[in-house]
């Protein structure tokens, strides 16, 4: 009879699993707090939050070393969970980052009937983000298992 043992879960990836949970649940508790919401604005605020937070200053050479620290993989998740939102009720899922060139419409269960346009108009609505997209259906594009919205253009400067 072979004995079956587990092995203790190592210490350091239990520590950097444990890291990722509390920095994505911070996340997601605070990205409303940042307005306006849907901006690199409100991403920057949450850097500098995180940063003032973790006892760096607040100038430029504190924030980079916070920057620096963070590293580009971390930032990058950080930043997806921020632009991202998942909608239990509506089985949806919207990824909505102002860096990118539209918003994308994911379904989380049968795509025929998730993805028509008043189930994501309410989706929208939800999240306020009707106004910062194009209202104009005709030009939301259906992919595959998605729908791509362009973001409004923003009014040109005087």
């Amino acid at each position: 009879m072979v004995s079956m043992t587990t092995a203790s879960p190592d210490p350091l990836a239990l520590q950097a699993t444990l890291v990722d949970f509390a920095l994505a649940e911070l996340v997601r508790q605070h990205r409303q707090s940042f307005q306006p919401l849907w901006s690199a604005e409100s991403w920057a605020k949450l850097l500098i939050w995180l940063a003032l937070n973790c006892g760096c200053s607040g100038d430029e050479a504190g924030l980079k070393t916070f920057a620096a620290a963070l590293g580009p993989a971390q930032s990058a998740r950080m930043r997806r969970l921020f632009f991202e939102r998942e909608l239990a009720d509506l089985e949806l899922q919207l990824m909505a980052d102002p860096a990118e060139q539209q918003v994308l419409v994911l379904p989380q269960g049968p795509e025929d009937a998730l993805l028509q346009p008043d189930h994501i108009a309410q989706a929208l609505d939800r999240v306020d983000l009707t106004e910062r997209v194009v209202a104009d259906r005709s030009r939301w594009q259906r992919l595959d298992a998605l729908v791509a919205i362009p973001w409004r253009e923003a009014a040109p400067c005087s």
